[in-house]
């Protein structure tokens, strides 16, 4: 069949893949002059960093795609696991290593608050048991087909799922785990991986420490833009073709059935597309685009689902891409700076919408790795803070003010004043999310996941109105994040040789 996948994104790219790969002709249409969505990079005045997602989880689901095509990863996606996952600082001088051996982090623990060792690790068998349940027939599977629930694997975790606490909050149980405010705040953060508020989201996403600790944490060696270079080497080898600057105007379709899609040609090389090329008919649509902005551009014509598209939004974010002309030693690859009241910082993101003075602050430096991201002596920081979607907010002002709390608290928990060190500068806010990627308010993981049936009201991977028409990527199910992202590919690549 003939598929026309509309965006290359790590989720469109993956998905073109795997299609290509089973026997179908395929095409990615991307509007911007680049692949990757938001897994893109920025370059200037010699520094070098990752745009968007920094965390490298679950490398099975890019080993796969190597596999499937009869390539060697090592030679085109090489990658390390990290020793140690994450530095996280707190404002009375406590610094805690994350290491990756689960028993030198739960003594590290013991070491440096008042909690218990031993409390470590149960809390880690519980994320992985809540893995073990839900991995066959939340992650990898629909959640929208009825087949899914009498799999072999629903069949498996149906006796456990009462294991995996859908009806309390991830707070809550971090909080019978532990009873120092600095454990607490470390495995609350987790919530952050998908947008969402730990004091409302379900307990269910603490399975995402056992990702870290279980699976494990890596670095690609071209950084996070490394995996969609080796996609993209994927995509080639596997015969699929990339039309950049080529934006999708409308999905056409006659009832029930995909006909065509309809291309606004920004440019192509230094050639507009001829008139007769604008509508190319295909069998299949992936729409790896956000789910809202493919139903409000691409099929105004179909009745919008407000009650899945509705659902509260995932948290944002401002970025700040900062060249500093200093090395911090103490600094690894990520480094989280903790607000001193971690409850009222989510009340602002997500019943306020706004950001709150004393954000907790990450740090990505990849060249602790990439040593020639930044120029010798240099450090690339990529400094983030959560932010609400967009929401009527002076995004100027907020901005400004952000920038002088950012670095106010980095040079109260690090000892330094860095700002005369920040030698070049660009950043990002929800805005500038929402344009440059098409996330709907600038949400980064589409809806959030602040209640127990959130994952059933993410949008499900297929049309449920006109057959040929699927979804992939962060907007829809499983969810956000580059594992959930490219498990969403797999689902959809399944589903299609299913029809057939």
């Amino acid at each position: 069949m003939k598929v026309a996948v509309i965006g290359a994104g790590l989720g469109g790219l993956a998905v073109a893949i795997r299609l290509a790969k089973a026997g179908h002709t395929v095409d990615i249409y991307e509007a911007n002059p680049y692949a990757g969505g938001k897994a893109t990079e920025h370059e200037f005045d010699g520094f070098r960093f990752d745009a968007g997602p920094s965390l490298f989880t679950m490398p099975q689901y890019v080993e796969d795609l190597f596999t499937l095509c009869g390539e060697d990863i090592q030679a085109h996606f090489p990658y390390q696991r990290l020793n140690h996952i994450c530095n996280y600082y707190f404002e009375d001088g406590t610094e805690i290593t994350a290491h990756a051996d689960k028993a030198k982090f739960a003594a590290e623990i013991e070491n440096k608050t008042t909690d218990k060792a031993s409390n470590v690790l149960k809390f880690l068998q519980k994320s992985q048991k809540i893995y073990a349940v839900t991995k066959g027939l939340f992650l990898e599977k629909s959640l929208h087909k009825i087949s899914t629930y009498f799999s072999k694997a629903a069949f498996k975790g149906y006796a456990h799922l009462h294991q995996i606490d859908a009806f309390t909050t991830m707070g809550n149980v971090v909080d019978k785990y532990f009873k120092d405010s600095r454990t607490q705040r470390l495995f609350k953060r987790y919530a952050t991986y998908n947008g969402s508020n730990p004091y409302q989201a379900p307990a269910t996403l603490n399975i995402i420490p056992h990702l870290e600790y279980g699976i494990g944490a890596y670095f690609p060696k071209n950084g996070i833009h490394g995996i969609t270079q080796a996609l993209l080497y994927l995509c080639e080898k596997a015969g699929v073709k990339i039309h950049l600057n080529t934006k999708v105007e409308k999905i056409v379709h006659e009832g029930e059935s995909i006909k065509a899609i309809s291309l606004l040609p920004l440019a192509v090389g230094n050639e507009k597309l001829k008139t007769e090329d604008l509508k190319q008919e295909t069998d299949i649509v992936v729409s790896n685009s956000d789910v809202y902005f493919t139903y409000k551009h691409l099929l105004a014509d179909v009745s919008f689902p407000s009650k899945v598209l509705n659902q509260p939004r995932s948290s944002s974010a401002l970025l700040f891409y900062w060249g500093i002309n200093k090395q911090f030693p103490k600094l690894d690859l990520h480094n989280i700076l903790f607000s001193e009241d971690y409850e009222t910082e989510f009340d602002y993101l997500f019943n306020k919408k706004e950001v709150y003075a004393d954000p907790t602050v990450y740090i990505n430096i990849t060249g602790k790795y990439k040593p020639d991201d930044a120029p010798q002596g240099c450090e690339n920081w990529f400094v983030m803070i959560n932010a609400p979607h967009i929401n009527g907010q002076n995004w100027d002002e907020l901005m400004a003010t952000a920038r002088l709390n950012i670095i106010d608290k980095i040079n109260r928990v690090l000892k330094t004043d860095i700002e005369k060190h920040i030698v070049a500068e660009k950043t990002l806010d929800p805005r500038g999310i929402e344009s440059v990627t098409q996330s709907y308010l600038g949400s980064l993981y589409g809806t959030s996941s602040n209640n127990r049936m959130a994952a059933f009201y993410r949008h499900p991977n297929f049309s449920k109105k006109i057959k040929g028409l699927y979804f992939v990527g962060g907007s829809v199910h499983p969810g956000g994040g580059i594992p959930l992202v490219l498990s969403s590919a797999k689902i959809v690549a399944d589903m299609v040789g299913n029809a057939r």
